[in-house]
């Protein structure tokens, strides 16, 4: 962002829910001596977190508050902007994720958030539901290369690609580790209604509990 007489400063892009309509306004905010200014871009209404700060870097730069900086020597973005968002694109406590687990906590449901279900496994999920072994993962759109909203990039398209598919093969082979350590495995993508991936996760705990239950009375009734 330049402000100046040869000043420039890093400027992000800042998400606001307004608490009464559930809004979200979006902000540009930079430091300049020591202060944090913020600009007002405008609201935003995607389904996604990522694709709301998409939208806000797209705002600021048809308002013409940013200029592009040098690119950095073995960058991966194609340009700052990408980068910027990117990077603002958090691992956890995404918007889907928050929404999934207050509907579940709603009823009833108690589970960690961002555990490994395996401690020898460097593998987080999202949700683990412990007794019942079910691991919940929440899984972004872009990310992990999901069917229906996935958009290829032109630029730095070969990169993206095996980065994508890189992911989807980590992710299959989490499941099938998983899997063969007894644990049931949910994946939920950020655009599903939060009503139904919840609908869908409580049914999975639920039966696995049952199962459990069925298992160890049919293991006491055996040892008498």
């Amino acid at each position: 962002m330049d402000l100046g007489e040869g000043r420039f400063a890093r400027a992000s892009v800042e998400l606001k829910v307004l608490p009464d309509t559930r809004r979200i306004r979006a902000y540009l905010r930079w430091s300049d001596g020591g202060k944090s200014p913020a600009r007002y871009l405008g609201q935003v209404e995607r389904e996604t977190r990522a694709a709301n700060l998409a939208e806000g870097w797209k705002m600021a730069w048809e308002k013409g508050l940013l200029t592009e900086e040098p690119q950095a020597e073995g960058s991966w973005a194609s340009s700052p902007s990408v980068r910027a968002v990117m990077r603002a694109n958090r691992s956890k406590d995404t918007r889907p994720e928050l929404r999934l687990r207050s509907l579940l906590h709603k009823q009833g449901l108690r589970y960690r958030v961002a555990a490994r279900p395996l401690p020898d496994l460097r593998r987080t999920a999202d949700l683990i539901f412990s007794k019942p072994k079910v691991a919940v993962f929440v899984d972004g759109c872009f990310w992990h290369g999901c069917p229906e909203h996935l958009r290829e990039s032109h630029k730095n398209a070969e990169f993206w690609r095996s980065k994508i598919e890189g992911n989807q093969t980590r992710d299959a082979e989490t499941d099938r580790l998983l899997q063969e350590a007894g644990w049931t495995v949910v994946r939920v993508w950020e655009h599903e209604a939060p009503d139904a991936a919840a609908a869908r996760v409580i049914s999975v705990v639920r039966t696995s509990s049952a199962d459990q239950h069925n298992s160890g009375q049919s293991e006491s009734n055996m040892k008498r």
